[in-house]
C-alpha cells in the first residue's frame, strides 16, 4: 500500500512540475496564391514576341527568409504536351527598385491543361529576403516581387 501511494505522489509531482508544450509551428499560415506579375515586351524583341505567353500560366510563388529555393505552380496551357519552360524572372523592392534579373530554365514535363509544382534554387544565397506575399518572417528580411516572362519552352518528340 505504501509504495503504491508513493508511486502516485511521485506521478502527482511530476504532473505539477511538468511544463506545457512549447508551440513551433507558425500560427495562421497563409498562401502564397498572388498572381505573378508578368514583364512587358521590349519592342523590337522579335524572340520573345513570337512566343505566346499565354501558353504557361505561374502561381502560388513562395521563397521563405529562410529558404533556398523558391516554389511555384507551372501551367500547360497549350493543346500538346511541353517540357523545359524557360523563363526570364525579375526580381524587385516593393517600390520597384531592381535587386536581380535572371533567365532560368524549369525542366517539366506537362501534359495538357497538367499543373506541376516546381522547386528552383533562390536568387537570395544569403537568405535576406523573402517574397511579398507569403508569412512574414521573424527575422529582419526584406520583402521582394517577381515579375516573369516566357521566353520559351520545348515541345518534346514522340509524344
Amino acid at each position: 500500500m505504501k509504495r503504491v501511494a508513493a508511486a502516485i505522489a511521485i506521478i502527482v509531482a511530476l504532473a505539477v512540475t511538468v511544463q506545457s508544450r512549447t508551440r513551433t509551428t507558425q500560427a495562421r499560415l497563409v498562401t502564397g496564391d498572388v498572381p505573378v506579375e508578368c514583364i512587358a515586351s521590349i519592342a523590337g524583341d522579335t524572340i520573345t514576341d513570337a512566343v505566346d505567353q499565354n501558353a504557361v500560366t505561374l502561381r502560388g510563388f513562395n521563397k521563405r527568409a529562410s529558404d533556398g529555393k523558391e516554389t511555384f505552380f507551372v501551367t500547360n496551357n497549350l493543346n500538346h504536351r511541353i517540357s523545359s519552360v524557360r523563363l526570364l524572372m525579375r526580381y524587385t523592392t516593393l517600390d520597384g527598385g531592381m535587386l536581380h534579373e535572371r533567365t532560368v530554365t524549369v525542366p517539366v514535363t506537362l501534359a495538357p491543361g497538367e499543373t506541376q509544382l516546381v522547386s528552383i534554387k533562390s536568387f537570395d544565397v544569403q537568405r535576406l529576403f523573402y517574397y511579398h506575399g507569403g508569412p512574414k518572417p521573424r527575422k529582419s528580411a526584406t520583402p521582394f516581387k517577381v515579375a516573369v516572362r516566357l521566353q520559351g519552352y520545348d515541345i518534346p518528340v514522340g509524344y
